[in-house]
């Protein structure tokens, strides 16, 4: 069996966390999106093909050509046109029976066990805001219709991204036509597939999605356990509370509830809630979280709920006070107060 891991996209929404990284090498619990994935994929599959494109040099560094027991090879979208396009670049890569996953979602062991279950399948799962997801509708545990961000209410089951198809699926995926977004969208075939063969919805047993920053918080919390994780040859003289901290990294201020990268200070008397702070960052001054916190995503703001700040890499931070939900692009030299976000010109 093998899998196709769709990692080619620039993920603006994660900004500004992805202008250094592809968004599957951002970390939780202390290890990437990717890593955990693969480990869950190392009990069925015996090859994965990685389909890259932005930053791709960084992910085939990162997991070269064999993680555990599994081979990796890897395929390039050259054009960022689709998530469609995306799987269809691993056509050539393909023997029969494959699945299709996102890369920078987490799936479980559980979900690519039941996944396998059947010929055509596709993971689904409950959500809250349906509207910003492809909603499912089903008929005894078949598709029936894909429709993607609805605005009306038709379910709250939707479409978790992972699929488990064959070779006779490309097929569908080269009548493909683009979206209003001008992309061959990879929801349009499995649509399509559904009309033609039986697609079995299955309900995850615990998917977590990764849209935002703020999303890595909660996913870093489900899989710690509530439990903070110190990296190596990390030193904490500081107190840290329910928080990921990388390797190599300097605690003697307070960390609560947050993600702390790799290389990273963190200096005396500082505070830091409910944030993720970049690789190779000095920060010293406070990052306070509120409830009920706007944040700014491509130009329209966005309800968080329980935010502090996001912070990219090699960020200086001397003195300051960070508002609520405003970010840090990397590279920036930041002091006082800062109640927006600090962006590259």
């Amino acid at each position: 069996m093998q899998a196709v891991i769709l990692a080619a996209g620039k993920s603006t929404r994660t900004y500004p966390l992805t202008l250094t990284r592809p968004k599957p090498l951002l970390k939780i619990a202390n290890r990437t999106l990717l890593e955990h994935n693969l480990d869950s994929l190392n009990y069925f599959v015996s090859e994965v093909i990685i389909v890259v494109g932005y930053k791709k040099e960084l992910i085939k560094k990162y997991v070269g050509n064999k993680y555990k027991n599994l081979k990796i090879r890897y395929v390039e979208q050259k054009r960022q046109s689709g998530t469609g396009n995306a799987l269809l670049v691993a056509e050539k890569c393909i023997k029969n029976e494959f699945i299709s996953l996102y890369g920078d979602d987490i799936y479980s062991k559980e979900d690519f066990k039941n996944i396998l279950k059947n010929k055509y399948s596709i993971l689904t799962s409950k959500v809250e805001r349906q509207e910003l997801f492809g909603v499912i509708v089903e008929k005894n545990n078949i598709l029936v219709d894909l429709i993607e961000k609805p605005q009306k209410f038709f379910s709250n089951l939707v479409n978790a991204g992972l699929y488990k198809l064959d070779k006779k699926f490309f097929t569908v995926l080269k009548k493909l036509g683009k979206s209003k977004r001008d992309e061959y969208e990879l929801t349009d075939a499995i649509r399509i597939l559904g009309k033609l063969e039986n697609l079995y919805c299955i309900k995850s047993k615990n998917w977590t999605p990764i849209g935002y920053p703020w999303d890595l918080l909660k996913a870093d919390r489900l899989l710690r356990k509530n439990k903070s994780i110190i990296g190596k040859n990390s030193k904490i003289y500081g107190n840290v509370k329910n928080s990921s901290i990388g390797d190599n990294c300097v605690i003697r201020g307070n960390v609560k509830n947050s993600i702390i990268m790799d290389k990273t200070i963190i200096d005396k008397s500082s505070v830091v809630e409910d944030s993720v702070i970049g690789e190779n960052v000095y920060f010293n001054g406070i990052a306070k979280s509120a409830k009920n916190v706007k944040s700014a995503v491509n130009k329209k703001y966005v309800f968080v709920g329980n935010l502090g700040t996001i912070i990219a890499d090699n960020v200086k931070a001397k003195n300051v006070d960070i508002k609520p939900g405003s970010k840090v692009w990397p590279d920036k030299s930041v002091e006082g107060i800062i109640d927006r976000d600090v962006e590259w010109k």
